[in-house]
């Protein structure tokens, strides 16, 4: 697919929808509320499988064909998913080795979803027949304009077969046992191996290069399970139709942007539970969707005002849901779907929230839903195929974040938490985010932040090196560079390779159980959780930011933060794990320092994005997400605001929960 066929012509709006769970004589009526709430695209068939194959090789797709054919009738697109994800009773009967194996041993109990093995060559063999037959019949049909893979891959099996293609796995990557042996330091604990049918899957805490290297075997194995299907589908799809899978956000099973390289686009399912929507929070998910690929996105499924997994199900409030939808949009969405469109009757979601109630009749937030879908069609010949621009990247690493989740050494030491520290002083200035993987390339970017990238290698040290002598601006924070990819110690302090670039070393790390009071040139604060005892290698260039004051009698007056200059960049080492408002002042300056604007100043609670249109105008969605009304500053530009027509100078109030969409004025 090429990368002008990526790029969507209109926002969608839509929802998941079940048809196989209703009679037919209530299709219609379904379309007609759908063409009432505004609704151009709906996902289907992603847990049809009992439907679509009743039995083995018998395949019923007409009704399917019926549906796509009614709702194109009336402008509505379809999205379909391949049903892999609910395997049916008749296959798990014929073929029980289907069935996951979950960590005590046990086969996981039919009746719940993604409940098979990933790898189970039945599984496999079942899949190829279903996927085969759906992308020769609906492939070339031009309402279908995508297909999700699966549904949310989640689940771990520890059968047998997955063991010894677990042990496959490792022989192939090391070659000898005494590669991995040596590699792995496996003499700690007399955990020498002498035969590759020794290695067993890791429950529980285990060692740390074992434990990882099966969090790869996880991946590669979804990975390969993904493309079987993907590659099923390629040859009898249309120009422009795409392939995605709906991720789960920040979940960490296996690694998104491995999964993530054979998609044509990302989407994920966005929901809140208990509590209301963080703005601050979500963007950053946002831009972890969008940086997976570094282009835009699809929300698969949002909550419609509730759920029913959380502890407390309480509703958004009202107009909550509207500035979720343009938040999507702002970071990067070019289409928005509510799961889902009705409960179905029985099953284990019948008190989830949907567009329509258990009685088929529309909901209060049905209204809501209305008033996005007009929006979202009148603003589409301005914002479609718009991209969201960001010249700040924060590095996101998998195998850092479970390096460190199974050695936290504080219990408060939070991989995610920590990215966000740096994420949310960036986020609150309106300054655009990437968050990308941290072996890709980071032309571009002026700041880069790489929090906690624990696992270094000559690939990250060279992306890292040539970014900062190219004129980049590079923070490093604490545990960073410690292990290399084994999971193992480097040879040298931290942060590694990067030693010299830096100009400092890390002499010593603490897991604070008080916090450690710092004076920096510009700034006081404390460091929380953590702390790290810096020594200058180079004292002409390496110069100190901030020290640490009396505490514990190690740190007391020790270096915390450095800087150096490189070539034309600037290469910064914190070792503290600053307090919220100390770290947004130091962000602010080394945003100042490089160079990085603000998208408006705007006050908490109230989040201005920008995306840039093929043309190069720029749109800018400014949104309340407070109950209260705020004044925004304009200074002396001009905008017209697309969603009322009114034009705004030097300033502009919005009302609670109020959405503009500004343009400046010529």
């Amino acid at each position: 697919m090429s990368e002008s066929t990526q790029i969507q012509p209109t926002l969608y709006i839509g929802t998941a929808y079940y048809p196989e769970h209703w009679p037919e004589e209530r299709w219609l009526e379904d379309i007609r509320l759908m063409v009432e709430a505004g609704i151009n695209v709906v996902r289907m068939g992603e847990f049809a499988w009992s439907t679509l194959e009743p039995a083995e090789g018998e395949f019923q797709l007409e009704w399917l064909d019926r549906i796509i054919g009614l709702l194109a009738l009336y402008g509505i697109k379809t999205v379909l998913g391949t049903p892999t994800a609910a395997p049916p009773a008749w296959l798990i009967t014929k073929y029980p080795e289907i069935l996951a194996v979950d960590e005590d041993g046990r086969r996981v109990q039919f009746g719940n979803r993604c409940h098979y093995c990933v790898n189970s060559p039945d599984f496999h063999h079942a899949t190829q027949r279903l996927v085969s037959t759906l992308a020769e019949h609906f492939g070339p049909n031009p309402n279908v304009i995508g297909w999700q893979i699966d549904n949310e891959f989640n689940r771990v099996c520890t059968c047998d077969l997955c063991r010894s293609l677990f042990q496959q796995f490792l022989e192939e990557k090391y070659q000898t046992l005494a590669e991995l042996n040596r590699r792995w330091s496996t003499s700690y604990w007399s955990q020498t191996y002498s035969d590759w049918s020794q290695i067993p899957i890791p429950i529980g805490n285990h060692h740390p290069s074992l434990m990882l290297e099966w969090k790869r075997f996880i991946t590669r194995s979804y990975r390969n399970f993904q493309k079987l299907q993907i590659d099923l589908l390629r040859p009898h799809l249309q120009p422009g139709v795409w392939i995605t899978h709906n991720f789960m956000g920040w979940f960490d099973g296996f690694d998104h942007y491995e999964l993530a390289a054979d998609l044509d686009m990302v989407s994920w399912d966005w929901y809140v539970g208990t509590g209301h929507n963080d703005p601050y929070f979500s963007g950053s998910t946002h831009d972890l969707m969008r940086g997976l690929k570094r282009k835009n996105y699809w929300v698969m499924e949002a909550q419609p005002n509730t759920v029913n997994w959380a502890k407390v199900n309480n509703p958004l409030y009202r107009g909550e849901g509207r500035t979720m939808a343009w938040q999507a949009v702002a970071h990067g969405a070019d289409g928005f779907l509510y799961w889902q469109w009705r409960p179905a009757p029985g099953g284990q979601e019948q008190l989830h929230g949907s567009l329509l109630d258990h009685a088929g009749k529309p909901r209060p937030f049905f209204e809501e839903v209305q008033q996005i879908s007009r929006e979202f069609k009148e603003m589409s010949p301005l914002l479609a195929g718009s991209r969201y621009p960001a010249r700040a990247a924060i590095l996101n690493d998998y195998e850092s974040r479970w390096s460190i989740q199974w050695q936290k050494h504080h219990r408060n030491f939070d991989y995610v938490a920590h990215l966000f520290h740096y994420y949310r002083p960036l986020a609150e200035a309106n300054i655009p985010v990437d968050i990308i993987s941290a072996d890709q390339p980071l032309k571009g970017y002026r700041l880069v932040i790489a929090p906690s990238l624990a696992i270094l290698d000559e690939n990250r040290f060279r992306i890292l090196k040539e970014y900062v002598e190219g004129g980049g601006y590079l923070i490093l924070t604490p545990r960073t560079g410690i292990k290399n990819r084994d999971n193992v110690f480097l040879s040298e302090r931290q942060p590694g390779p990067l030693r010299p670039m830096a100009g400092v070393e890390v002499k010593e790390f603490f897991a604070m159980d008080e916090n450690v009071p710092v004076k920096g040139n510009w700034f006081t604060g404390v460091s929380q959780t953590w702390a790290e005892m810096l020594e200058i290698l180079d004292t002409n260039l390496t110069l100190i930011v901030a020290t640490y004051k009396d505490s514990n009698g190690w740190l007391d007056g020790q270096p915390a933060m450095t800087v150096r200059g490189v070539r034309s960049g600037m290469i910064y080492v914190v070792g503290t794990y600053l307090d919220a408002s100390t770290q947004a002042i130091f962000l602010n300056h080394v945003t100042q320092i490089c160079g990085l604007s603000r998208v408006l100043e705007t006050p908490p609670g109230v989040t201005a994005s920008r995306r840039v249109r093929e043309d190069n105008r720029e749109v800018m969605v400014v949104i309340n997400h407070t109950r209260q009304e705020q004044s925004i500053n304009l200074s002396s530009d001009t905008f017209e605001n697309k969603l009322t027509g009114r034009v705004h100078a030097g300033a502009m109030k919005l009302a609670p929960y109020e959405v503009a969409v500004l343009i400046k004025t010529m």
